[in-house]
């Protein structure tokens, strides 16, 4: 069997299985705490425009999906942005990016700094995005699905007028459910492509995968979006691997039965969504694929990061709406 690039979170059987979040807070105005206060007993932080920052990377579709959510939230002014660096080093996520190589606001070289202030017994693997408390340093969440359905939430007085309702109340239940489906078979199911050290491992993946992304396609043929005309959070999710699936999980993570490009109903909508404020500016390609091919060495050892492919159809019309 292959050398596993996260062995902590490989099965014997070769397959991936991703490490549970370790901390779970929300930030609520239902929290018993007063303002300024650290969490209550249910680790419920006190909602407070300005005190929490969202770090990210530009490279990691987990992230990307929460900086999506606050941006459509307009929850900029109220939630400040750290950005890490796509490499990471044996450390982990740095802040390489900033003067000094410090993040300015919580003064960190890196992530792991805040993870071991909050649980000095950490040893798991550190992953954007984190909710980071100002005051005390320490993390309020790395609990990414839970993180953006919170923004919708619990931080809706701090939403701007013309904010949409990105997890409508009626639409829950079969929100959730596809929701699930895509993190399972799409989200996560390319890193089990990528990650699996045996070939049954790679081939469920891969097998899980495609079908999901042709019940997908299917779904989204007679409609604009996932759940019907209006944007929510399951399309936010959704775009964050289609917009990395050509310059990185095709190749590096072997998802190669098509391109996105190829599957005309999927290539379409990822475009329009693309091209909608809030979600195109956000995309860094040159980040996506420095991250994906350099930093992962058990699959690509020679850290050579591909000039490909051309990215110029990304805002070519899509014929939709």
């Amino acid at each position: 069997m292959a050398r596993a690039q996260f062995g902590a979170e490989t099965s014997m059987g070769g397959a991936f299985v991703r490490q549970p979040n370790r901390f779970t807070g929300r930030v609520t105005p239902h929290s018993t705490s007063p303002p300024g206060a650290g969490p209550d007993e249910r680790d419920r932080w006190p909602l407070e425009p300005g005190r929490y920052r969202l770090i990210w990377c530009r490279a990691c579709p987990w992230a990307h999906r929460a900086l999506i959510v606050r941006n459509l939230l307009g929850l900029r002014d109220a939630i400040s942005l750290g950005t890490v660096d796509p490499i990471r080093d044996e450390r982990g996520w740095r802040f390489t990016l900033d003067p000094d190589g410090f993040d300015p606001v919580l003064g960190i070289g890196h992530l792991s700094e805040a993870y071991l202030a909050t649980d000095p017994d950490y040893s798991g693997r550190v992953t954007v995005p984190a909710l980071i408390d100002t005051r005390t340093g320490r993390v309020v969440t790395n609990d990414y699905p839970q993180l953006t359905l919170d923004l919708s939430t619990e931080w809706r007085r701090l939403h701007a007028p013309d904010a949409p309702d990105l997890y409508p109340v009626e639409q829950r239940p079969e929100l959730d459910r596809l929701m699930a489906e895509i993190h399972r078979d799409v989200n996560n199911g390319v890193y089990r492509c990528g990650f699996a050290t045996s070939q049954q491992a790679y081939d469920e993946a891969f097998t899980a995968l495609f079908a999901r992304l042709d019940a997908l396609s299917q779904r989204l043929a007679g409609q604009r979006y996932l759940m019907g005309d209006a944007i929510t959070e399951a399309d936010v999710r959704l775009f964050t691997t289609l917009v990395r699936f050509d310059v990185a999980y095709h190749g590096h993570f072997k998802c190669n039965r098509q391109k996105l490009t190829e599957m005309p109903v999927l290539w379409a909508y990822a475009r329009d969504l693309f091209q909608t404020p809030g979600f195109g500016e956000t995309v860094d390609f040159d980040h996506i694929k420095r991250h994906y091919y350099a930093t992962h060495h058990e699959i690509n050892p020679t850290g050579i990061v591909p000039l490909g492919p051309d990215l110029h159809g990304w805002t070519t019309p899509h014929g939709r709406g």
